[in-house]
């Protein structure tokens, strides 16, 4: 069941541009605007643009005046039953499109940043929903040819027209009581619409779908876990990562175990969490595909279990493979691979950049997935890739990294990546469960690790910035929590992100320096967007918290710009 409104009022601190009191028209998104996406003064997509880089050309506020931010608008959506707020604002000439946190619904609204007037609202009255594994969540939406898109936790993918927030179309593409569920924003492309589902710790077969962006119907499916015929999942039996780091695996065991466990593909996990990367000019997708199934134990699957915690490479006509590097073959550590792809330009060569739970950021050959360098670590690690056992082993980076889902950004012209990072020391320990449909599937346990004074106030983030030409850490700049949420870079030089207690910071690119700050009230745990109106240049933000890390929750989105009064 779903219902619409329009023009309703909305809560607002200040006027966030002198308009004439008629609504801004909403301005359709051609496909020419999308694969021009990253010249544009708009936000068009959850990733900024097609490469994924999360990089506005915007340079109107920088890092001499950024001091001087002020919130121009504040977006409220009340509620007593909040999720994590995890939305990145899309905004098209003036209208803002976000995802809001309510349970139990997934709710899209149009706001005009002009008159300050919510212009429709589209409520979806999702489905019961056991299986969504850390937190109520969605990341928002894709905007193209007259609609808008929308992925729901119940495991459907949703047209609305862009006009008047009306459903179009929808489509039950997974059940969500067998683990099937989405939390990602889709992504646009042509006359597709994309999205992958989430579901890993389910005992799923993940995948990535393209829909046809006009009437809903089914034009392609990659599976992330191949099926024998495609070549199995068992790869080349790897005692260590690509980069030579020892799994500690015992092959010929596996191997003996494989014909007991032939079948362990049909619910080998392979989620993917995020948006994909797009290059036009190949017609690929890169897409990062997340941890197997069971979770922690690699028992009951042999072998390298692909193509789960890969960077995955997929022709967006036809969804055939092109190449895959699997960052952690045969993972019993949860350390899949969950923040989005990247496309950059390094050294004259496009590569493919990907921000690990392992705490290394990956930079790959767009053409091949041959691997160009692996970053220095950007979080402390201990013990890497040591086993579980019962009485639990001690190992750095835990289960949520590294990098978590959090999107890095990139700044082409220093060829620095910004990654948000977590230091959450943890032990792993085994224990064995058998797979239960729609049941968490994890085959082991990881638990946080106490302090000395007995609490968890030992653990921390940073905020750092790579060098992609030569893998080194540039900056790093310690949190007080742990991070997650995502940066966004800016041709005015600087990196915006926010922290679990509230603050959003602006950072000098460069250097690290904390220009400016602000407290949200909640949570400022959602990737910003950068975009102008007429002229002016904004940020936004949602601040709503986050279940996975039980940082605050809230139910506001942040309009920062410079004051009215001058510049």
């Amino acid at each position: 069941m779903t219902h619409w409104t329009r023009c309703s009022a909305i809560a607002v601190v200040a006027s966030l541009i002198a308009v004439p009191l008629c609504a801004q028209s909403h301005t359709v998104v051609t496909n020419d605007m999308l694969r021009n996406a990253a010249g544009s003064g708009n936000w068009l997509m959850y990733g900024g643009n097609y490469w994924n880089n999360r990089f506005s050309p915007l340079k109107q506020i920088n890092t001499t005046n950024v001091t001087r931010l002020v919130p121009r608008a504040i977006y409220t959506h009340g509620s007593s039953t909040l999720g994590s707020f995890e939305t990145t604002p899309v905004v098209v000439n003036g209208i803002m499109y976000i995802t809001s946190p309510v349970k139990p619904n997934n709710i899209v609204r149009a706001f005009d940043l002009r008159s300050q007037k919510m212009l429709w609202e589209h409520v979806h009255k999702t489905g019961p929903v056991s299986t969504a594994c850390c937190g109520y969540n969605n990341r928002g939406v894709a905007v193209a040819n007259g609609m808008v898109y929308v992925a729901t936790l119940d495991g459907q993918m949703i047209a609305l027209d862009q006009q008047t927030g009306e459903e179009k179309w929808a489509v039950q593409v997974g059940d969500p009581a067998a683990g099937y569920t989405f939390t990602m924003a889709p992504l646009a492309i042509g006359d597709k619409v994309i999205a992958g589902t989430s579901g890993g710790e389910y005992g799923i077969r993940g995948w990535v779908k393209a829909f046809n962006g006009a009437t809903g119907a089914l034009a392609w499916t990659w599976y992330s876990i191949p099926s024998p015929e495609d070549g199995g999942w068992w790869g080349t039996w790897a005692k260590t990562t690509p980069e030579g780091n020892d799994l500690h695996r015992d092959i010929a065991k596996e191997k003996t175990d494989s014909a007991k466990y032939a079948d362990a593909w049909q619910n080998g996990g392979g989620g993917v969490w995020m948006t994909p990367a797009y290059d036009d000019a190949t017609k690929t997708l890169y897409v990062a595909v997340g941890n197997p199934s069971p979770d922690l134990d690699g028992s009951v699957r042999p072998g390298d279990n692909r193509w789960t915690d890969g960077i995955v490479a997929i022709d967006v006509n036809t969804g055939k493979f092109k190449w895959g590097y699997q960052t952690v073959p045969h993972d019993v550590w949860d350390l899949d691979a969950v923040s989005p792809p990247v496309i950059v330009m390094v050294g004259g060569k496009k590569a493919v950049v990907h921000a690990g739970k392992t705490g290394w950021v990956y930079v790959l050959d767009a053409a091949t997935g041959k691997l160009i360098r692996k970053s220095d670590a950007f979080v402390p690690q201990q013990n890497m890739f040591a086993l579980p056992t019962p009485e639990g082993t001690f190992m750095l980076p835990g289960a949520n990294g590294g990098s978590e889902w959090s999107p890095i950004a990139v700044n082409p012209g220093l060829a620095y990546a910004y990654t948000v990072g977590l230091h959450q020391p943890m032990h792993y320990k085994t224990h064995y469960a058998p797979w239960e449909r729609g049941r968490v599937w994890l085959g082991s346990a990881f638990l946080r690790i106490p302090d000395d004074k007995g609490d968890f106030s030992g653990e921390y983030g940073n905020v750092n910035a790579i060098d992609l030409k030569t893998g080194k850490i540039a900056w790093s700049v310690k949190t007080e929590q742990p991070m997650m949420g995502g940066a966004t870079a800016t041709a005015g030089g600087l990196v915006f992100t926010g922290e679990g207690n509230g603050w959003f910071k602006a950072y000098d690119a460069k250097t690290g320096a904390v220009l400016w700050k602000f407290n949200c009230g909640a949570g400022a745990n959602a990737a910003p967007s950068v975009f102008e109106v007429d002229g002016e240049q904004f940020i936004a933000v949602a601040a709503g918290g986050n279940f996975q890390l039980s940082f605050p929750l809230g139910n506001t989105v942040f309009v920062f710009g410079l004051p009215k009064t001058g510049r």
